[in-house]
């Protein structure tokens, strides 16, 4: 099964179907589904939590992908503190552009980590693993998943809880599609931010 075979399967539908099949596992299923995409960033996140809040409602479906997402970056982080001096991690943590994000947490700590997971396009997997190679303290990291994706899972989860509204309510689905290209626009703002101030600090320490 290819990627591709794999993303169309992970249909708002398909996943709703699934959650409704197991539904006698109360929150387990819909708590894995956005624990699991912590450790497999190719999971569509965003469907998951949209999911949860149309099968759960808004407030019940937030909780259920929030701490699903808070329990799976906080895992990877341990994971990878835990086995950071291993071969292959060693080989990553040397790469250039790994390098520069390391620094960059190291140097500025809560805030770009919050910034990150604010938004939903962020490829979380990644920045467990960067942060647990970092040297941000474990409390700041984690203050930080609970804020951000507390911030970003919400928004996503009222976009979700009545998918019937934004079909009846055209105003409400442009609004929601404006803060959706403005967040992806944040996201790559800070990504160009995080760019040009370490080629800054690079210049800075050739000199």
């Amino acid at each position: 099964m290819d990627i591709e075979t794999i993303k169309q399967w992970f249909t708002l539908e398909n996943v709703l179907s699934v959650l409704e099949q197991y539904r006698s596992f109360g929150m387990l299923p819909g708590i894995a589904a956005t624990l699991l995409e912590s450790f497999f960033p190719i999971l569509p996140m965003f469907v998951f939590v949209m999911a949860n809040a149309a099968a759960f409602g808004l407030w019940k479906g937030f909780l259920i992908s929030w701490t699903g997402a808070c329990l799976g970056s906080i895992l990877v982080f341990w994971l990878t503190r835990k086995i950071g001096q291993k071969r292959f991690f060693r080989f990553v943590s040397r790469h250039r552009k790994v390098k520069q994000f390391m620094h960059w947490i190291e140097r500025h700590g809560f805030g770009p980590v919050f910034l990150l997971y604010c938004f939903p396009f962020t490829p979380s997997a990644v920045v467990n693993i960067v942060a647990g190679l970092s040297r941000i303290s474990r409390q700041q990291f984690i203050l930080a998943v609970l804020l951000g994706k507390m911030v970003m899972i919400f928004t996503i989860s009222f976009i979700g809880y009545d998918i019937v509204a934004l079909v009846k309510q055209p105003l409400r689905t442009v609004a929601i599609a404006v803060v959706i290209i403005l967040l992806w626009y944040a996201g790559k703002r800070v990504e160009s931010r995080f760019s040009l101030t370490e080629k800054q600090l690079n210049e800075g320490d050739a000199e």
